[in-house]
């Protein structure tokens, strides 16, 4: 799983630059310039898709990306947040057998899988990996052009 969205990028008719994801009609930001649009973007998309999962919605699947797009992707915190809660959902356990798989009291795994509730990246990783996923980081490099 990924959470990295295609986003336009384009000028607001009423000043600075506004961003909209295709996938994820919901999220609607912009910024005076391109590094704020930017920052809020990544703000925007990961509230939307975090609203999603407290809603019990599916997560849509990123599309391609195209030309006069750009590829945002959720924080690292969140994209961990968001892959468990997808794994825990397509295994079929229940919050009771996830912390036992863990070790840990029920209300732990309650937590760590309230998408409001801040998680350490390592505890995301060990539930990800009871789970029989695998936590995998990688950067994008921004090669943002002007709108």
């Amino acid at each position: 799983m990924q959470f990295v969205y295609p986003a336009k990028f384009e000028k607001d008719p009423d000043g600075g630059i506004l961003v909209t994801f295709p996938d994820v009609p919901e999220a609607i930001t912009g910024g005076q310039d391109r590094k704020e649009a930017r920052a809020m973007a990544e703000d925007a998309l990961a509230v939307a898709l975090l609203a999603r999962v407290q809603d019990d919605e599916p997560l849509p699947a990123p599309s391609p990306l195209q030309d006069g797009l750009e590829a945002i992707a959720v924080p690292a915190s969140v994209a961990a947040k968001l892959a468990l809660i997808a794994l825990w959902r397509r295994s079929g356990l229940s919050k009771s057998a996830l912390a036992r798989k863990l070790g840990v009291d029920e209300k732990v795994v309650r937590r760590m899988l309230d998408p409001d509730h801040k998680t350490s990246l390592s505890r995301l990783e060990r539930a990800i990996q009871a789970l029989g996923g695998r936590l995998v980081i990688s950067t994008l490099e921004d090669h943002a052009e002007t709108a």
